[in-house]
């Protein structure tokens, strides 16, 4: 699994996506299916079937979920585990509680970020119940 998120960073899975459920809320077959992160599980599926497990998985619909993340900026991480949620003041825990994330290919004609390379869209929920978004260009971080 650790070679699909890999890919899938890469920019090699474009028709797949890629969901982290924290340990709180890691169980059952989605436990069983991905790979286990210092926060919990990971896992690189097949669109469809990915968004419906994260559906499942988190009780959340994953367009209906990501619709209401873009209205935040925060940071995610390669790892997609964890991230830095714009709401930390430091005051109180603020961890990856659940995330959703798609590469969308190059495409020069819309310009911006897209005319760079793939995109990785991210999309976060945290403990504090914040969710945001996050995206950049397949290569640019390190």
């Amino acid at each position: 699994m650790d070679d699909a998120r890999d890919e899938f960073l890469a920019g090699d899975r474009p028709d797949e996506v890629a969901l982290f459920v924290s340990e709180a809320d890691a169980a059952g077959r989605l436990a069983e299916r991905g790979i286990e992160t210092e926060r919990g599980v990971l896992l690189v599926l097949p669109g469809e079937r990915g968004r419906a497990a994260f559906s499942a998985g988190t009780g959340t619909d994953a367009m209906t979920f990501a619709g209401q993340a873009m209205s935040r900026d925060g940071r995610v991480a390669l790892t997609l585990d964890s991230g830095e949620c714009p709401e930390d003041d430091g005051e109180e825990r603020h961890a990856v509680r659940f995330l959703l994330a798609f590469a969308e290919a190059e495409n020069p004609e819309v310009g911006g970020q897209y005319a760079e390379g793939d995109v990785i869209h991210a999309y976060a929920k945290c403990d504090c119940g914040v969710a945001y978004a996050d995206r950049w260009v397949v290569g640019e971080r390190a």
